[in-house]
Parts: structure tokens; sequence; C-alpha cells
């Protein structure tokens, strides 16, 4: 066969597919797909059961059933690369961090050493989880049994536990559903003190002190998660919501978190891309894709931090990070977002000037910025002065601490001091307890 008729097969092969799939599409009444799409997001565990397929489940079938299409002649960028990137391994990507790019891993911190040193950086702790109790209660076994019919938000839907696990235990999205539900305590009655407590659940590890943002009380913005999902599952580059420090406790499996700082002098990581008003974030649609793409040459980028927190661990944040998080193992975790006090300047900034961006605050807060700055003149005006202070410095274009980092190592490199670029250095280590 000549390499013309080859190509007309295909293209001819290719034109039947495409109006299979159209056919199928049209013959979907669109009303009924709304009313299938309602009663998925909240389905009673009794009207609703995870197939194995999205198709499958949609049918009511059992995925066995489903017709198998012989692809063979078929040539397709398009349908090609999602089923790459679906099935491609991703731990390989996790393996070999070069030894300036690796988080620094401490057993403990004091609240002092957080807040001289370590308040910019990211870090792992390997000791303060492992002292919850939900440590060592949970695992899948044991939520299933206790919240098997509770439901949680997975994304844009709210499933019940149970419905969630059949799925994350069987599935090949390419992207799978990431459960991040907010109101897990209350839903689940956990109780989560602010130091420890014999009747809680867990708390905060003690290095980050008080978050400032209790000062709103109720009128706080959301602040915590529980975070379950499936290997390959994860969260694609951002970062966290209204300038806020954050840590992540891993209670079961692995996850391989890379990072980097950012300012208005830094580009985001390779292959992200930022709005001019800083209120939307681009990057590919899943963690393979970006992976595949753009994790060789974000590796060689300065300022790049990556590490594998483990179970039983907690990873800090630092405010205004860029991070990619992907779970290695089917995971279960906590994760908090706080204000530590060498931050505040920079929350009150963001939450002036970024109004667009703001999330999590109720509707009955109109101005979340006004609220945090009266409600600092009332617990802490010392406090609130020193961010009025900082407020005023980073409005003038004044530098952060990230810049300020990498300029003294610029300047040192240029005095012959052989600067090693990289945090969480064997010399900062020996100071911190």
């Amino acid at each position: 066969m000549s390499r013309s008729a080859r190509l007309h097969q295909k293209r001819g092969v290719m034109a039947s597919f495409i109006r299979g799939v159209s056919e199928v599409l049209s013959s979907i009444n669109v009303a009924q797909a709304q009313q299938h799409a309602e009663q998925y997001g909240r389905s009673p565990p009794s009207q609703f059961a995870w197939q194995g397929t999205w198709r499958s489940t949609y049918l009511k079938q059992a995925s066995n059933l489903e017709p198998r299409v012989d692809c063979f002649n078929l040539f397709a960028d398009v349908l090609h690369r999602p089923f790459f990137c679906a099935h491609v391994p991703l731990s390989p990507f996790a393996a070999g961090i070069p030894r300036q790019n690796e988080i620094a891993r401490l057993a403990d911190l004091s609240p002092g050493a957080f807040n001289a040193l370590w308040v910019n950086k990211p870090f792992i702790l390997t000791e303060p989880v492992k002292q919850w109790p939900v440590y060592s209660a949970w695992s899948t076994e044991d939520l299933l049994e206790k919240y098997g019919d509770v439901c949680f938000r997975a994304e844009s839907v709210d499933w019940p536990l149970k419905t969630y696990v059949d799925y994350m235990s069987n599935t090949h999205d390419e992207s799978p559903l990431y459960l991040f539900d907010r109101a897990f305590a209350e839903k689940m009655g956990l109780k989560a003190s602010v130091r420890p407590q014999t009747d809680a659940d867990y708390w905060p590890p003690a290095c980050f002190g008080s978050d400032l943002f209790n000062v709103l009380g109720e009128q706080r913005p959301d602040h915590r998660w529980l975070i379950v999902g499936p290997e390959r599952s994860g969260s694609t580059f951002h970062k966290d919501p209204n300038a806020t420090s954050a840590w992540n406790a891993v209670l079961k499996g692995r996850k391989y978190w890379i990072m980097f700082p950012s300012s208005a002098s830094l580009p985001p990581p390779p292959g992200v891309y930022v709005s001019e008003d800083q209120s939307e974030v681009t990057s590919p649609l899943s963690i393979a894709e970006w992976l595949l793409g753009f994790h060789a040459d974000a590796r060689q980028t300065a300022g790049c931090i990556e590490g594998i927190c483990e179970e039983g661990e907690v990873l800090h944040v630092p405010s205004g990070w860029y991070h990619l998080v992907l779970n290695l193992e089917p995971s279960i975790a906590i994760t908090q977002n706080f204000v530590p006090r060498r931050r505040v300047g920079a929350v009150l900034q963001f939450l002036r000037d970024q109004k667009q961006s703001i999330s999590g605050f109720r509707d009955d807060v109109p101005d979340p910025y006004a609220l945090f700055v009266e409600r600092l003149r009332v617990s802490d005006p010392e406090l609130l002065q020193e961010g009025m202070q900082e407020l005023d410095k980073l409005g003038k274009g004044g530098k952060g601490r990230w810049e300020e980092l990498r300029n003294g190592a610029e300047d040192e490199a240029a005095e012959g001091a052989g600067f090693a670029f990289g945090f969480g250095s064997d010399d900062e280590d020996a100071d911190v307890p």
C-alpha cells in the first residue's frame, strides 16, 4: 500500500472515530446530563457507585461491559498525550534530587529558631506529627469504618467517603480527583487544639507559634483541610491563599514537593505563567504534563527546592512560595494555613492590594484588610505598628526576604567567597536546636 493510501486510510479511520464520538455526544439529552451532574455532585450512597470509569459510572454498568475499540491504525497526538500522561510512571521524577535542591530536614524546632531562621524557608520536621492521636489511629480502613457514609468535598463534587475510596482504588484518570475538605473537623467530630492536650486529636507543631488570623475569630478565612488522594494525585503549581504560610502533615503515604520562591523581581517556575495583576496562574493541565515538559529545567533553576515528606512528617510552606505536590502513594494528610508574626506585613499588603485574589472569607466580611487591621489594633497594637512599617516598605518596592538572601549571595560570590546557592546549609542546621 502506498504512503498516500495509508494516510487516506488513517484519515478515514479518524473521521469515522470522530463521527462516532459526535453521534454519542449528540444522543445524550442535555437536560438528563445536567440532572446526572447535579446528582453526582451530591449523591446518596444508595444511588451512586463508582464503576471504574466515568463512562460506566454514568451508564450504571460494570466496566467490563464497555466496548473495546481497536485503535491499531489510529494515530492522534490529541488522544495519545492524555493517555500517556495517565500511565507514565511519575516516581522517577522524585528520585535523584540534587543536593543543593534538598529541603532541609529537622527533628523539631523551637518557636525562637523558627522566627529567627526559618520563617521564610521550606523545611520538614520529622517528629511532632508522631505525637498526634490521629497519626496512630487513622488508616483508610479506619476512616471507612467510622465515616464511610459522611460526604466530603472532592474538588467539584461531594461524595460519601466510601464512594471516593472506591474511586481512589480504581481510577486511571490523568488528574485524579483530590479529596480536599475544609469542614472535616466538624464532620468527623475532631478536636483541634492550639497546643498539645490530652483530649485533642491533633495540634499545630509548636514552632509555628500563634496564628495571627485567630484574632478574626469566626470571621477568619478557611484555613484547614483534610486531604486524601490516590497515587499520582496532587496539586499543580500555586501559592497559598491570602499570603499565608502553611504546614502539611502526612499521616499516611508519601508526598513529593517541588517549590520556588516568588517576588515581583523573580520569574515564576518554568512552565508557569502569571497574569500581570498576579490573580491568574496558568500551567499545564496535569502534574504529569508539567513533569514531562519542565521538570528537568526546573531542577536547574535557581531557587528550586524539592523533597519527599514521608509518613509522620510535616512540611512548612513559606508565604508566597510556588509549590507543586505529587502523591507517590495513596495518602492522607492534614494541612493548615496560618499567619506567623514575621509575615504580618506581607499579609496586610495582600489584603490591601490584591483584593481580587482574596479567598476563603465569608460574604459578611466585605473588607478583610480593614477587619484585620482593627482586630490587630485591639489585640496587639505593637505588632500592628510593625506590620504597617513593613507594609510601607513593601509598598515602596522594598526588598523582600528572598531578594535580600539572593543579593547577599551574589555579593559573596563576587568577593570570591565560594557561595553555593541553597537553603538549609550545614551551618544553619548547627544553629537549630
